[in-house]
């Protein structure tokens, strides 16, 4: 089992920063994708960034982040970063980290960190 803590949170002016980090611990198997989704109330949950474990780390982002968002990955500390820039209000939502992996489809999430983006 996969265990995710987040970490990074909080209430930000809009045009500000956050970097939010998600630690995993326990059988962290290789092969795998972890990444950030993200919901607002009356909203669906949708994937902000993910980043593979491979060499490559092949990133992903939703258009609305790209170029704002960048998620990094230290496989040595098991440890996955979301920074966050130009931070809008509409960015406002619990951000729920996401450990997958390719091989057997297991899947864990974090309890989730709010972000709240008002003047």
């Amino acid at each position: 089992q996969v265990h995710l803590v987040e970490s990074g949170g909080g209430l930000v002016q809009p045009g500000g920063s956050l970097r939010l980090s998600c630690e995993a611990s326990g059988s962290i198997f290789r092969r795998n994708v972890m990444g950030w989704y993200r919901q607002a109330p009356g909203k669906q949950r949708e994937l902000v960034a993910s980043i593979t474990d491979g060499g490559s780390s092949t990133t992903n982002y939703a258009d609305s982040v790209k170029g704002r968002f960048t998620i990094t990955r230290d496989n040595v500390l098991n440890t996955v970063y979301l920074q966050m820039n130009s931070l809008k209000p509409e960015d406002t939502a619990v951000y729920y980290c996401n450990f997958r992996s390719f091989i057997s489809g297991y899947d864990s999430w974090g309890q989730g960190t709010q972000v709240t983006v008002s003047a």
